[in-house]
């Protein structure tokens, strides 16, 4: 230790002057680095605080610095016992400047917002604070001769006096607070309403990066805590301005402009601000952070290292990025620690001067500053790297000029590159409302170049940029569609396969931009994920929001999963079959979600009905767990207990009525579109007595009606019926009553006859869309379920919600064929894609072809257009085999 002690005093005068002071502290220097802040803290009632914490500060100062000299102490520790620090102080100014005013008042009503690196517990030795102070002009003390806003102003220049004063024992903290809002207008300290009402509507994007590190870190921390959470939106956002990521670079590039003298590295360069500084791997983690943040919380770290850990892990950036970042970011500020160490000034330079670098390299334990700079090179070079190619490339934009233009889109792949030049000057002028502004045209031209590329090399650019003409033609504002195109170039390639071949995501994409957001995921193309993990996603994480704000969260969770589901068809990156059970599980999280919270609100009224709950029936493909991108819902409300009981709450209900009113309303949750969009067409016909009947009926009469009433299309949807919402035990309830009438609890039938006569009947009423109309066509996937269903009923045998595993069933009891396998994953996955390529039933264009047969895994189109050919004739040889017996009755 006595080494490092000469060490400080041959290199450092500030350090040197503290022990000189210092003698009895230094004397216990060993009890002080095992317990740093409450050795060093001064508690002399008798002394004045200002001194008191001078004092403080000062032996703080020599403890930290000897345990990161000795290396007892890594970085996290040494900028934690910092900020440690900073806070207990900045906590002791606020109730000293409170007290002074207004002895005996509680010190509430008074918060400081840290931000910088004491917001993140990284201060450096000798670092500024950046607080914002901010009041609650209800609770704050003030004196009665003056305005809650005079006092609070008051406190605030009080505290900055207690912690920057200097006298012979130094000083406490040097304090800026210039991060406040427009601060050379604004009083020192503003009221947490109208500083909440800023950042929700005024703020400018750089002061979104700066509260990734914003804590409540003295005074009354309840009140900043509120304020904190109020600003999460701004901070955090789902969907992202992409200008805010052209912000936070363009600082870089400002700092990089400005600080010219000291960018390149040697003797003399900026530790903090120079190219491969401490700013550029910070800022590194806050552009990653402010991209994909808004959608995972872990990402959310104020941190650093803390922050490039958290990307690594979730795949946004490599493990070795991350890794090398980390090791320059710690080696950068121990050496920046080191620079200040010696006369306590608030400087990031390596000294120009040889023998005054050759001074920082030895207060480091190095030979020479030979060896300090050979020590640094390779990282500052590393970390300008990564920076500038997160800066992107250089100048890419599109000509103005007519020719080059046409000759640029020809050059790139567009066939007609005269009808696109003239859509782009379309775009170019004044007549589209979303491209009207100076940001949007500064927006569309930055994306231009890569979008066009990428439109370029789709299977048909020409019709990907007549949909994407359309889309602009019905945007309010394109700024963010272009910035957001713009930062993740392969989002573009996606965005051109979605116009190219799918209109059913091009015209949802037209109505919510912001859809194209949650592609951004890592995950997006990955399948999505069960049934509790999705009812998660689809819970705000503000529970206290009201009911409409939860519907609206819902229908936009909805809308993303539905979306990235169906691109991941495009994309080629999902099997169809597991998409379309992707999308059951989408609806069967929001209807969960939905129902809790619609039954929550509709409680507060009308109360619960005792000994009764709501059990909702899943039916059709959402019973079978399958659905397209365009199914409806065929659900059945039942409810447990007796019909006759009625609810408390304030406005009592019979059991039927409180029931049927609650469905009305779960309907209504699901089906009625918002701003937010819509979520799923609801139908309910397939209830005991069809569409003239209650829409909520008891799980008695249920059971009753199946048993006792029901008619075989009705028993052939009951193979398919699942409970999705309700208790485990009502559900089971249900599942037994449903079981008891598939098992032979019904009438004797004649089950062929009356489904070969339902058939006709649907053929003659719903006759197929168009030719590749894979479900209503003859031998199509409806002539499938009706084969399936019939020998389920017949034979008590094969019952499975999912088709397919009931096709194995009966297939495996030789009750079906077994092409009969094959032919439903051929036609559910040709129906699944076609909902999103040709919904009308029709052939696609030729460039989507390709894409329709790679889907139901045939070799070209030709050869699909064959399987699907033989597939619907041994459907409709299966049908017709199990029908024909009945043709005569």
């Amino acid at each position: 230790m006595q080494a490092i002690f000469d060490r400080a005093v041959r290199h450092s005068p500030f350090l040197s002057m503290i022990i000189n002071r210092e003698p009895d502290f230094v004397l216990d220097i060993e009890a002080a680095l095992n317990d740093p802040i409450a050795r060093s803290w001064v508690d002399d009632p008798e002394m004045p605080p200002a001194r008191r914490l001078r004092i403080s500060r000062r032996r703080l100062a020599l403890v930290t610095a000897i345990g990161d000299l000795s290396a007892r102490y890594s970085l996290e520790r040494v900028t934690g016992l910092l900020t440690g620090f900073a806070d207990r102080a900045l906590d002791v100014a606020i109730r000293t400047a409170i007290a002074e005013r207004v002895p005996d008042a509680e010190p509430r009503g008074f918060v400081a917002i840290a931000l910088g690196k004491q917001g993140s517990r990284e201060l450096n030795y000798s670092s500024d604070i950046d607080p914002i102070f901010l009041y609650d002009p209800a609770t704050l003390p003030h004196r009665s001769n003056e305005s809650v806003e005079d006092g609070a102003a008051r406190i605030a220049r009080r505290v900055v006096e207690l912690l920057q004063a200097r006298d012979g024992d130094g000083y406490v903290l040097r304090v800026d607070l210039r991060l406040r809002p427009s601060p050379e207008a604004t009083p020192p300290a503003l009221p947490v309403g109208a500083a909440i009402s800023y950042y929700e509507s005024q703020a400018l994007p750089w002061e979104r990066a700066a509260f990734i590190r914003a804590r409540a870190t003295a005074g009354d921390i309840a009140l900043g805590e509120h304020f904190i959470d109020a600003i999460q939106p701004f901070v955090w956002r789902r969907s992202l301005d992409f200008g805010t990521i052209g912000e936070i670079r363009s600082i870089s590039s400002r700092i990089r402009d400005h600080y010219d003298d000291v960018q390149q590295f040697g003797p003399g360069f900026d530790l903090k601000r120079g190219r491969g500084g401490i700013r550029e791997v910070e800022f590194f983690a806050q552009v990653h952070q402010l991209i994909h943040g808004g959608r995972d919380v872990a990402l959310r770290a104020p941190a650093t290292m803390d922050a490039l850990a958290a990307l690594a892990e979730a795949g946004w950036i490599g493990q070795e990025d991350a890794s090398m970042l980390s090791d320059a970011y710690r080696l950068l500020r121990t050496i920046e620690h080191r620079v200040q160490m010696i006369d306590d000034r608030q400087t990031h330079l390596l000294p120009e001067k040889p023998e005054a670098l050759a001074n920082v390299a030895a207060l480091h334990g190095l030979e020479s500053g030979e060896a300090l700079l050979d020590l640094l090179r390779p990282h500052v070079a590393m970390v300008s790297k990564r920076y500038d190619a997160l800066e992107g490339e250089g100048d890419n934009a599109l000509p103005a000029d007519p020719e080059r233009l046409r000759e640029r889109l020809e050059a790139a792949g567009f066939a007609d590159g005269e009808g696109a030049v003239r859509l782009i000057d379309k775009w170019r002028g004044n007549s589209y409302r979303a491209l009207r502004t100076a940001a949007a045209k500064e927006a569309m031209e930055a994306a231009l170049p890569g979008l066009v590329d990428a439109l370029a090399a789709s299977a048909d650019p020409h019709a990907a940029l007549l949909r994407l003409d359309k889309l602009l033609t019905g945007l309010p504002s394109a700024i963010n569609f272009f910035r957001l195109l713009e930062a993740q170039p392969s989002l573009a390639a996606l965005l051109s396969a979605i116009l190219s071949h799918a209109p059913t995501l091009a015209d949802a994409l037209g109505l919510r931009v912001s859809l194209l957001d949650g592609l951004i995921d890592a995950s997006a193309l990955d399948p999505v994920g069960e049934v509790p993990a999705l009812i998660t996603d689809m819970t705000p994480r503000d529970r206290s929001g009201d009911y409409e704000a939860l519907l609206d969260h819902v229908r936009r969770v909805v809308g993303e999963k539905r979306f990235a589901l169906g691109a991941q068809i495009i994309a080629g990156a999902s099997d169809p079959l597991a998409v379309s059970a992707g999308y059951a599980r989408v609806a069967e999280a929001a209807i969960e979600v939905i129902a809790r919270a619609t039954i929550a609100q509709f409680a507060q009224v009308h109360g619960t009905v005792p000994g009764s709950e709501l059990v909702i029936l899943a039916l059709g493909r959402l019973g079978g767990g399958a659905l397209t991108h365009a199914s409806d819902l065929d659900l059945i409300f039942l409810f447990t207990g007796e019909h006759s009981a009625e609810s408390g709450g304030a406005k009592p209900l019979g059991a039927v009525m409180y029931y049927n009113r609650l469905a009305q309303r779960i309907i209504g949750a699901l089906s009625v579109a918002t701003a937010a969009g819509p979520l799923y067409e609801v139908d309910t016909r397939l209830r005991p007595s069809g569409a003239q009947g209650p829409i909520s009926v008891s799980l008695a009469g249920f059971a009753r009606y199946q048993r006792e009433d029901a008619w075989t299309w009705e028993h052939m949807a009951l193979t398919r019926a699942r409970p999705v919402f309700g208790s485990d035990a009502a559900r089971g309830a249900v599942t037994q009553a449903i079981d008891a009438v598939l098992q032979g609890a019904r009438p004797e039938r004649p089950i062929a006859a009356e489904a070969a006569r339902m058939r006709e009947e649907m053929a003659a009423h719903k006759p197929p869309l168009g030719p590749l109309d894979a479900k209503l066509l003859p031998g199509g996937l409806v002539d499938l379920e009706f084969a399936v269903h019939v020998q389920q009923l017949c034979h008590r045998s094969g019952f499975s919600t999912d088709l397919g595993r009931a096709i194995a069933g009966l297939i495996e009891a030789g009750l079906l064929p077994p092409a009969l396998a094959s032919a439903h994953d051929f036609l559910t996955r040709l129906l699944v894609t076609l909902r999103l390529v040709a919904p009308d039933g029709q052939p696609p264009a030729e460039a989507s072809r390709a894409l329709v047969a790679r889907a139901v895994r045939a070799e070209s189109w030709n050869a699909m257009l064959a399987s699907f050919d033989t597939t619907r004739q041994e459907v409709r040889d299966c049908w017709e085999g199990l029908i024909r017996p009945t043709k005569g009755e």
